[in-house]
Order: structure tokens, then C-alpha cells, then sequence
């Protein structure tokens, strides 16, 4: 190594033996040394890196020797040294050596040198030590790069969020701008091609990130978050999907390949992007996307050691974005499941209008319906199924099934959910017996449901939750209603409690609103949504938009339901109700008062012979077997209703009589005759009832 002196200054210490250790120190020394005079200038340096001379910087400032990043800050440093308050040891600094390429970091230690004696006599100057640690520092900023990239990408089961946590991880640690690009069928969950990259496959922008020092971000905007292209030919981008091989390219006056893609070629320029990494997001074989990395304005050149991390990086995001996607074929498979297992359109109800909302989210289990029931009476049902993916949504579909079928019964609501739980408790049994290797077996089924059943003679709602939230309830004046149901087990609990109902009375006009547990998870939302109910004129499609429009960013990401209902009554003109008396002769009546109404509601014969026949056998099986007060009631609507009330709790049951048997035969007659019929049963007996789809399939007009 070389060193150079100026004429030794005043002070500088006598002595041959003192001569010989100076001029050692700054000929082999591995460190360099410096010595500055009280202005802070060069008078005396070792080689200051290797390779680089050191007469030119002689008599040069510090700060300007090394031209560094921040000279005001390193200067005020020197200067405190000066002053005496103390050395400074291994203080970090970034600059520039002449002929030197590259910027460099430097690990800079300072010491005043005082007077011979000591004794408070003029300040010599400074001895600093500078030592050339950039290759050292650049491993570590790799190591923190390639740190933050496995701390960050994984954590989410989001291809969106996953690719810009992988964005946001190298972006400024390791480039200043990045670029993720994935393959659009594999966002859409399927499965990667094998590589090579077909030509002209679309690459949708996942994600994308920059950092402050670049001032334009054309390479960005260009291409924004969420659009496609295509790669050219013959760029590094292209290259690198099809022999999977990661690329380095410098930027340069005679970089050919730009003339393929000006477009690529104009935003680069603008950005001051000089160095560019693109390397493939390939997983066993398969290619997922593409990743973009450049270094603008002032910033080192990617190397070869860059290449590697970048590699790994990559692969680090490829089998996170890969695990994203199988979750995301599964999310979609689930909620295709769910959306088939669900009522397909808005069913007509005799007296109440409903509307729903699906909110699609990583919550695959949660359910509403509307059933009708018999006597224009409606069953409206909001549940869920706790967790996420098929298995959710498939114990969603065997819940909503078996409530369907309880429904039909013509149960009360606290019975519809005692023997749903019962259901429920057989099939935690049966998962419970799978295999210990079945990944479904230690899995814990949660469930809950909130059942109502609205009457609109009685204009009543009686209503049994299970682990459900209570339905929100505002009266036609605006006001809200409190539906006192106690909370039942959920369905899956080991609670054996007893489900007890909630009757509530409601004028026409009152609002419903059955949600899942998400969409109450704050402690203003019930507020929020009885203020959105008292709402006057707006249609129930719109209060549940209006609802889901005021929910917080995070609800909407779960997944939810939620079921509005108006409550109405049924027309005077198009019900007719008798009561009869208990002797042999009412049933010739009744079929008297049933072909008079039927004919003054301008229904065909064949219907009014039908019902007529139905009729009559319903009310003698009241008058021979029931007891007083015996009701008879039509109702009509899209199909026709016939109910036969009576004070007795026995039911009837259907029979095949036999050829020579004389009675037995008219529930088989009125089955055959009715598309629906059952019994259902109060605290004052009994109906039985029956209904007939009408010609046309929709409901007449009765004047």
C-alpha cells in the first residue's frame, strides 16, 4: 500500500523509532488511517480502499475526500471531537472514492490528538480510522431483506395480500422498485401450467411498491394493481417464464431488447431505473408469475449475490402464493356449495315480503330461508355453520335440509330446534368416529340458528334461537321492538338445556331483520341497523344494501347473512272463514258454502268439485272424532288453502283400507286430491289442512 504525508507540523513527535512506527502504520496497515488537521482536511493517509490512491486527496476536507451522503452530519460529528467531548468509535457513513465505482460504507472511528504535554495546548488535529466494510454491510441488508421476506409472506391465505406483503418486504431494503405478476387463471384458483410459460398468457399485477426516493413511478402506473398483460417477446420478462432461469440486466445505451417493448422501454427511462432482476415464480415444475425487481437514480447495481436472494425470495413467495390458491380453489368451491345449497330466488310469501343479503367472505357456513307454512304463516331461519371451507358448508346444507323437513311438521319454534340439536348432536358423533388420521376428527363443529315463525291472522312472531342472536324488530311507527328470547345451546354444545320461545304481537308494516353473528359484532351495530330499518320509504333490497353499505371494512371480509321481512296481512277478499256446528248435517253445509265462495272467487269446476270433496271429508272426520268448536277456512293465494279446526288434540292417521273394508279412505282420497296436507296443533286443538296448486300457478283476482 502507499501512504503521503505533508511536512511534519508543529508537534509531531521527535524520534527515529516513532518515525519508523508512523510510516509502518500507514504503509500495512489494514485499516486506513487518516490524519486531519483542526479544519478537518487530509494531512497524512494510508491507501483509503484497496486500489485506491491517496495523494490526490490530500489536503481535501473529509467530507469532500469521500463525498459523502450526509457531510453535514459527519461533520458536526468530527467537530464535537475536536471539542472534547470524546471519541467516536465505528460510526457508520455511505459515500463515493474517486475512481472508485459504486458508492461505499464506510465504519469511521475518530480520536483528538492533543499537544505533547497534554496540557490544554493547541489541538493537533484528529486521527480517525476508516475502515471499508460495503461488501459486509451490503450481506446484511441481504440478510434483512431475505428476514423480512419470511417474516412477512406466509402469514396470509390472500394472494392479494401475500403479494404485497412480498412487495412491501423488499421494497426499500432491497430495491426500489418491485413488481409481482401472477398468472390470471392461477388467481382464479387453478392450477399453475407446467413451464414453460405458454406465449401470451396473462399476467395480472398482484401487487407493486416503490419507495420514496423514486420521484415517478411509470413502471407502476403503467401497468396499475389488477390489470393484465402480456409479455413481449424477446425481453428479459419473456425469457425468464420460459427457461425459468432468473435474468440480470444492466440498462444501457445498447440495450437492444428495448425496442421490443417501447412502452416498457419509456416508463424505465422515466423512473431512472438502471438495473433490473426478473426472476420466475416457479413451484415444482409449475409457473405462478413473474417478479420484477429494479434499482434507480443513485442506488448500486443488482450483482450476482443479489440474483441469489432474489431467487430465494421468490421461491419463498411462490410456495405462499401457492398455498393461497389452493385455499382460494377450496373458498371457491365452498362458496359454491353454499350458493347452490341456498335458496335461489326470493320466494313469494302469503302475507310477509322478505329480502336477503349474502355477504361472500372466508365464512362458508352461514344459511337463511323462508319456508311457507301452512295457514299463510311463514318460518323465517338465519344460521351458521363456525370455520371455513367445504366441510363448513356442507354441514351448513345437512342443518338447512333437516330444518326444511322439521318445518314441514308443523312444529313449534322451540321444537323445530330441539330436534334440529338432536341432529346436530348425531352428526358431532359421527365426526368424532372418524379415524384419528382424518384431519376432520379433532375439528370442532360449532353452529348456531334463530328460527321465527310470523302469523298474520294473529299478527304474531314467535321466535327460538339456539347460540343465535335475537332478530332485530322495528315497529311501523319507527320505533324498535325488543324480542325477549332467551338464548338456547348452540347447536353443537354439550348444553342439554331446553329452548324456550318469544312471542311478540306486530302491526302491518313492522320490520324483521335476521342476521348472523357477524354483522353484530360491534357494540353499536344493533343501533346502526334499527336506525337503518326506520328508514321511511325504502324498499327492503335497499335497507339491506343501506345495512351492508354502514358495516365496518373488516365485517365484510368474514362473510354474513342476513334476512329482512315486512310484516303484512292477508286480504279480507280472499279469505272466508265459518264456524260450524258439531252434527251429522254440517258437512253437506260446508260443501254448500264451499262451492258458493269458490264460484264467487271464479275458480274452475274441477277445483270446486275437488275441494268440495276435501271439505267434506275433513269436517265429518271433525264431527265423528273431534270436539267443539269446529272452524272452517279458506284461503287463497297461489294456491288454495282448506283448514278444518276442531277442539280435539288427536290426529288422524292415512290408511290403505282394504276392498272389502267400509271406511279408512278419506285422508287416502284427500291426498290424492291435495298436493300438500298435515295437522297441526295449539293449546285449543287441532287444524288439519290441505293445500291445492291452482291452474295457472299464480293467484286470481277476486273482486
Amino acid at each position: 500500500m502507499s501512504y503521503a504525508e505533508t511536512p511534519a507540523g508543529p508537534g509531531t513527535p521527535p524520534g527515529g523509532l516513532d518515525d519508523a512506527l508512523l510510516k509502518v502504520l500507514f504503509a500495512q496497515s489494514a485499516v486506513g488511517l487518516l490524519v486531519l488537521d483542526p479544519q478537518l482536511r487530509l494531512v497524512r493517509a494510508s491507501s483509503l480502499v484497496e486500489g485506491a490512491g491517496t495523494e490526490e486527496y490530500i489536503g481535501l476536507p473529509f467530507t469532500e475526500a469521500f463525498r459523502l451522503d450526509d457531510p453535514t452530519g459527519c461533520e458536526q460529528l468530527l467537530e464535537r471531537v475536536l471539542a472534547g467531548e470524546g471519541p467516536v468509535r465505528e460510526h457508520l457513513v455511505r459515500g463515493r472514492l474517486r475512481h472508485v465505482p459504486g458508492g461505499r460504507t464506510f465504519l469511521v472511528s475518530a480520536y483528538r490528538l492533543d499537544g505533547p504535554d497534554g496540557s490544554g495546548g493547541p489541538v493537533l488535529g484528529l486521527l480517525s480510522a476508516v475502515v471499508d466494510v460495503t461488501e459486509r454491510e451490503r450481506a446484511r441488508a441481504r440478510r434483512a431483506a431475505l428476514g423480512a421476506v419470511r417474516d412477512a409472506v406466509g402469514g396470509s391465505l390472500d394472494v392479494a395480500t401475500t403479494c404485497r406483503a412480498f412487495t412491501d418486504a423488499l421494497v426499500p431494503r432491497f430495491a426500489d422498485l418491485a413488481v409481482i405478476e401472477v398468472v390470471d387463471e392461477v388467481l382464479r384458483g387453478a392450477d399453475p401450467p407446467v413451464g414453460p410459460l405458454p406465449p401470451d398468457t396473462p399476467l395480472r399485477r398482484a401487487a407493486s411498491g416503490r419507495c420514496e426516493t423514486v420521484e415517478r413511478d411509470e413502471v407502476i402506473r403503467g401497468h396499475p394493481v389488477g390489470g393484465t398483460r402480456r409479455l413481449p417477446p424477446r425481453t428479459p420478462y419473456a425469457l425468464a417464464v420460459a427457461d425459468l432461469r432468473p435474468r440480470l440486466v444492466q440498462f444501457t445505451a445498447e440495450t437492444s431488447w428495448l425496442d421490443a417493448d417501447p412502452d416498457g422501454s419509456r416508463a424505465l427511462a422515466e423512473t431512472g431505473a438502471h438495473s433490473l432482476i426478473v426472476v420466475p415464480l416457479t413451484l415444482r415444475g409449475a409457473v405462478l408469475g413473474l417478479v420484477s425487481l429494479y434499482r434507480c437514480g443513485a442506488a448500486e447495481p443488482f450483482d450476482e449475490e443479489d440474483v441469489s436472494l432474489a431467487r430465494t425470495a421468490a421461491t419463498r413467495a411462490a410456495l405462499a402464493i401457492d398455498n393461497a390458491r389452493r385455499y382460494e380453489r377450496e373458498h371457491v368451491i365452498a362458496s359454491t356449495v353454499q350458493r347452490r345449497l341456498l335458496p335461489q330466488a326470493e320466494r313469494h310469501q302469503a302475507a310477509v315480503e322478505t329480502a336477503h343479503v349474502l355477504l361472500p367472505g372466508r365464512d362458508s357456513g352461514c344459511w337463511f330461508d323462508t319456508i311457507a307454512l301452512s295457514g299463510a304463516r311463514t318460518a323465517l331461519v338465519v344460521g351458521g355453520v363456525a370455520g371455513e371451507g367445504l366441510q363448513s358448508a356442507i354441514a351448513m346444507g345437512q342443518l338447512r335440509t333437516v330444518i326444511q323437513a322439521l318445518a314441514g311438521l308443523d312444529l313449534e319454534p322451540e321444537e323445530v330446534l330441539a330436534r334440529l340439536k338432536e341432529t346436530a348432536d348425531r352428526l358431532a358423533h359421527e365426526r368424532a368416529a372418524l379415524p384419528p388420521g382424518d384431519s376432520l376428527q379433532g375439528e370442532e363443529l360449532r353452529a348456531g340458528c334463530v328460527y321465527g315463525v310470523y302469523d298474520p291472522f294473529t299478527r304474531t312472531c314467535t321466535v327460538a334461537r339456539a347460540g343465535h342472536p335475537a332478530p332485530l324488530i322495528v315497529g311501523a311507527d319507527g320505533q324498535r321492538i325488543t324480542v325477549d328470547a332467551p338464548e338456547g345451546p348452540g347447536l353443537f354444545a354439550d348444553d342439554s338445556a331446553l329452548f324456550a320461545p318469544a312471542t311478540v304481537t306486530l302491526e302491518e308494516g313492522s320490520l324483521l331483520a335476521f342476521c348472523t353473528a357477524e354483522l353484530l359484532a360491534d357494540e353499536h351495530a344493533e343501533e346502526r341497523i334499527t336506525r337503518t330499518l326506520a328508514r321511511p320509504g325504502r324498499s327492503l333490497q335497499q335497507l339491506g344494501d343501506d345495512i351492508v353499505y354502514a358495516l365496518p371494512d373488516d365485517t365484510r371480509s368474514a362473510g354474513a347473512a342476513l334476512l329482512l321481512a315486512r310484516t303484512g296481512t292477508v286480504s279480507d277478499h280472499r279469505v272466508a272463514t265459518w264456524d260450524l256446528a258439531q252434527d251429522r248435517a254440517t258437512p253437506a253445509t260446508a260443501r254448500l258454502l264451499v262451492r258458493d265462495r269458490l264460484q264467487g272467487w271464479g275458480l274452475d269446476e274441477d277445483t270446486v268439485d275437488a275441494t268440495e270433496l276435501i271439505v267434506s271429508e275433513l269436517v265429518t272426520n271433525a264431527v265423528r272424532y273431534g270436539t267443539p268448536p269446529l272452524r272452517l277456512r279458506l284461503l287463497l293465494d297461489t294456491s288454495l288453502t282448506c283448514e278444518v279446526h276442531d277442539g280435539s288434540t288427536a290426529s288422524p292417521h292415512l290408511r290403505h283400507a282394504h276392498t272389502v273394508d267400509e271406511g279408512g279412505r278419506g285422508l287416502f282420497i284427500v291426498s290424492r286430491l291435495a298436493a300438500h296436507w298435515g295437522a297441526r296443533h295449539g293449546p285449543d286443538g287441532k287444524v288439519l289442512w290441505t293445500e291445492q296448486d291452482l291452474p295457472g300457478g299464480g293467484a286470481h283476482q277476486v273482486c
